[in-house]
């Protein structure tokens, strides 16, 4: 059996809650004691760098993708084991999310909601089941839950919106349901 891929979309900053933090350290460590891969975006800061360290400390190996242009900004983690720099950012994300067996959303940012609403419109369009999932720590995504519910009540998506990704309420919980999805063939 392969390894799995999990890739993990959050913030390149901490946030205003510690839980934030120490979940994307729990996500991190969870994913070596299961054997699988982090794919995240190769930054070395925020939320990003957290979950990043945290695996690598426990012995998870580590794919990051970061474009050029944010290799400074964001600080490239050069210690990774597959490291690399893409020209744009839609190529960082097709190269993630090509990479990946699932995917995990921890609070975040823009760019956070960008990979996102990539992934739920890829799902829409039928290009692809993998799993997804909102780390809702704190109630932190609960504002986006309620929105795309009114999205589907609307009238501008189908109802099949809101079974494209699952809630969490925290690195332990998103790590059972992983465990479950990354089983089921």
């Amino acid at each position: 059996m392969s390894t799995k891929s999990v890739c993990v979309y959050c913030g390149s900053r901490m946030g205003s809650d510690p839980a934030y933090a120490q979940d994307a350290a729990d996500l991190g460590t969870a994913l070596a004691h299961n054997d699988w891969r982090l794919v995240y975006g190769a930054g070395d800061v925020g939320l990003m760098g957290t979950v990043a360290r945290a695996a690598q400390d426990a012995g998870a190996e580590t794919f990051g993708v970061i474009p050029q242009h944010l290799v400074q900004w964001e600080v490239g983690k050069t210690d990774l084991i597959t490291y690399i720099v893409t020209e744009t950012m839609h190529e960082r994300k097709k190269v993630m999310f090509m990479n990946c067996d699932a995917v995990v959303v921890l609070p975040g940012g823009a760019g956070s909601l960008d990979e996102l609403f990539e992934a739920l419109t890829w799902r829409q369009l039928r290009l692809h089941k993998k799993p997804v999932f909102l780390v809702n720590t704190n109630g932190y995504w609960d504002p986006l839950i309620q929105l795309l519910k009114h999205v589907v009540t609307e009238g501008f998506a189908d109802a099949e919106l809101l079974d494209f990704y699952r809630v969490a309420e925290s690195a332990e919980d998103v790590v059972a349901q992983l465990k479950t999805a990354l089983t089921t063939p």
